[in-house]
């Protein structure tokens, strides 16, 4: 995914209100709509480097929004907007391995009346969910980790994808990993252990698991390399 105008480059002074970020930009303070709902933990230290996007729609109360952080000397993308965007273009080019070769790639596809998973596709004539956790925690070294915060929808969609297992669909969940450098990836269970038993659940039952790192410049972030999911 290629953003369609160039970044520009500031220092972070705070995130507020969950939906707002002061960044200093050539000596000036602007504003930026911060399109992350979660903890983002690690992430927001004074004087971190970022890259926010700028739009002039009128429409628009903030005209810039916050793309991209580095911390710890890595980029983190954290728009989670854009989570889809980047697991549909790699579907299209075929960029993740257990799923070259997909047709009729559906998004937002409805598993129920109160449920809907991120993509449908067809795969080796079977019907494939697939949903998509973006993911910007890491504590330790090249290790990436879910959740940042406790996640009670989180875990609804863990129980549907046992649901939807159950009732022959093929059922996986991306954990995307918008984190340069990462090699492995683990539930943070200490975090919300509840979590993590409905995932060790959702193993046994069926539902496969997979973790990809993204590459990430100011330019465009797309799907890099699988990595390893450890269970710790």
């Amino acid at each position: 995914m290629k953003f369609t105008k160039t970044l520009i480059k500031g220092k972070l002074i705070k995130r507020y209100k969950r939906f707002f970020t002061d960044i200093e930009v050539n000596k000036e303070v602007v504003t930026a709509h911060c399109p992350n709902t979660g903890s983002m933990m690690g992430l927001l230290d004074f004087n971190n480097e970022v890259w926010i996007s700028k739009n002039n729609d009128p429409k628009r109360k903030l005209k810039f929004t916050l793309e991209i952080i580095k911390t710890k000397n890595n980029l983190v993308g954290v728009n989670t907007h854009f989570a889809n965007k980047i697991v549909g273009h790699a579907l299209s080019n075929n960029l993740i391995k257990e799923f070259k070769g997909c047709t009729a790639i559906k998004a937002e596809a409805f598993f129920d009346k109160q449920t809907r998973f991120d993509f449908l596709i067809d795969k080796s004539r079977a019907k494939n969910f697939i949903e998509v956790k973006n993911v910007t925690l890491f504590r330790k070294n090249n290790i990436s980790e879910f959740p940042d915060a406790p996640t009670s929808r989180g875990i609804k969609h863990l129980k549907a994808l046992i649901d939807a297992t159950n009732m022959g669909y093929k059922s996986n969940l991306l954990f995307l990993v918008q984190i340069q450098g990462m090699e492995k990836f683990k539930i943070a269970k200490d975090i919300d252990n509840e979590y993590y038993k409905n995932y060790i659940l959702a193993k046994k039952a069926g539902v496969k698991f997979l973790a990809y790192r993204c590459k990430i410049t100011p330019e465009e972030i797309k799907i890099e390399k699988k990595i390893k999911i450890i269970d710790e």
